[in-house]
């Protein structure tokens, strides 16, 4: 459609001419149209806003979430899975060697209790391990029995005194348990990260 204006005192004669009909046979027509002038531009907005198509999305539909069972397993639930078939018979782990200085450690606390050293393979810039000196069968979290609170409660301390020192601006505290947890120590141990900001939710 077409729009032809012409002026006229206090009004505006506006022809409608229609062309491209898909119906064979109709031939284009003229229309004419007499507006007040106060009424000429509400009549022309509201034509070419119908005329308009539709404004396209904005951004392409977002493809559907992939499923957590299709994503590519890490290296640490892996070992979590391979860990877990005899992992809570009380065997020793690499904690021991640790312990007993037999394998170096980057120490960050050590007391009676527990001690606190960097991971190996960090997964933050700061990214230390708190750990029982003595397992007695704190395997893992859900092991712990009701006189171990203190010990628990401890562990938490140190915990939260690294997390402190190490990241001013905010840390995480975490205990894998178990297969479904990505525990891959059978020795009851606490993750320290931070040193960046961290995602949520995890896993």
């Amino acid at each position: 459609m077409r729009f032809v204006i012409r002026s006229r005192p206090s009004r505006i004669l506006i022809f409608a001419s229609t062309f491209g009909s898909s119906r064979p046979g109709l031939a284009a027509k003229r229309l004419p149209l007499l507006f007040p002038l106060s009424h000429a531009s509400a009549f022309l907005s509201a034509s070419f806003s119908r005329a308009a198509p539709p404004p396209s999305s904005l951004s392409p539909a977002a493809p559907p979430p992939s499923s957590l069972a299709s994503r590519p397993m890490s290296d640490e639930v892996a070992a979590a899975r391979s860990a877990a078939v005899g992992g809570d018979d009380g065997a020793p782990t690499v904690f021991d060697n640790v312990l007993s200085g037999k394998w170096p450690s980057d120490k960050v606390h050590e007391d009676d209790l527990c001690l606190a050293f960097r991971d190996i393979s960090p997964q933050a810039p700061t990214h230390v391990l708190v750990i029982p000196k003595v397992r007695d069968g704190l395997a893992k979290l859900s092991n712990a029995r009701e006189d171990q609170k203190g010990l628990l409660g401890h562990l938490m301390y140190v915990a939260g005194e690294v997390g402190r020192k190490e990241c001013p601006e905010g840390f995480r505290v975490v205990v894998n348990d178990g297969e479904h947890g990505a525990q891959s120590v059978y020795h009851l141990h606490l993750h320290v990260l931070g040193g960046r900001q961290l995602s949520w939710p995890p896993g």
